[in-house]
C-alpha cells in the first residue's frame, strides 16, 4: 500500500527501534518532531522516529473545514458518536508502516506507537487489536474510541502501556483519560496513569516522563 507522507528522524544510524507518532486534529508530523532532541534518549541504542501526517478531511464539527484529520468529529462531545470508518482507515494506514519497519528488519517488539489526541485514539487501537504484541503504547490526551469494537488478546497484557492526561484539559476530559485505563485495567492490562496540571498540550514535566518511559521500554 501506499504510505501517508511523514517525517522521519533517526536518533543514530541503524536503528534497533522504532517509534510512530501520530499528532492531533489539525496539526501535522511537525507537531511533535522537535521533541526528539529535547529527550535526549541514549544514542547506544539507534531509534528511528516516525511521524506521519494525516490526511486532509472536511471536519464535521468544524463546519466541514478540511484539515488534517484521523477520522470525523462528529459532535464536541467527542465519545458520544465516532466516526469508526475514518478510525479503522487511519489504523490500517499506521499499520502500513509498521510493516514496513518489520520489512526494515526492525522487531515488531521493537516498535512503539505513540499518540496525542485524535492519535492516540488510532493508536490505542492499532496497539491493542494485534494478535502479537507491538514494543509499546503512549496515550496523550486521548481517549480509547473503540472499546467496543477491539478485539483484546491475552499475547498483548503485557504490553507496557502509559497514558497521560491534562487535569484541565477542555478538548478531551480528563475523565474520559481515566475511562481508558479503567477498561484497560478490567480486561487485564497495566496501564500506568499519569495526570499534569495543564490543559490539551504537553508540558516539560510530561517530556521528562516520556524520556524515562521510552528509556524503560527499550532497556527492558
Amino acid at each position: 500500500m501506499n504510505l501517508l507522507p511523514a517525517i522521519e528522524l533517526e536518533t543514530a544510524p541503524d536503528p534497533h527501534y522504532c517509534v510512530i507518532w501520530l499528532h492531533g486534529l489539525g496539526a501535522d508530523g511537525n507537531d511533535f518532531a522537535p521533541i526528539v532532541p529535547v529527550l535526549k534518549l541514549p544514542l547506544s541504542i539507534p531509534i528511528r522516529f516516525i511521524f506521519p501526517h494525516a490526511p486532509q478531511i472536511p471536519v464535521t464539527v468544524n463546519g466541514g473545514f478540511v484539515m488534517p484529520a484521523w477520522y470525523d468529529i462528529l459532535e464536541m462531545q467527542i465519545d458520544r458518536r465516532v466516526d469508526t470508518d475514518g478510525l479503522l482507515a487511519s489504523v490500517a494506514a499506521i499499520n502500513g508502516f509498521v510493516e514496513r519497519e518489520i520489512g526494515r528488519g526492525i522487531p515488531q517488539e521493537h516498535i512503539i506507537i505513540a499518540g496525542f489526541s485524535q492519535g492516540g485514539a488510532v493508536a490505542y487501537h492499532l496497539a491493542l487489536d494485534r494478535e502479537t504484541p507491538l514494543g509499546g503504547l503512549l496515550a496523550m490526551s486521548s481517549y480509547f474510541a473503540t472499546t467496543e469494537l477491539i478485539h483484546t488478546h491475552t499475547a498483548n497484557l503485557s504490553l507496557p502501556i502509559e497514558i497521560h492526561h491534562g487535569l484541565h484539559d477542555p478538548v478531551v476530559p480528563e475523565h474520559l483519560g481515566r475511562a481508558a485505563r479503567d477498561f484497560l485495567e478490567e480486561h487485564g492490562y497495566a496501564p500506568v496513569y499519569r495526570t499534569y496540571p495543564m490543559e490539551h498540550n504537553v508540558c516539560p514535566e510530561q517530556i521528562e516522563d516520556i524520556s524515562a518511559w521510552f528509556s524503560s521500554v527499550i532497556a527492558a
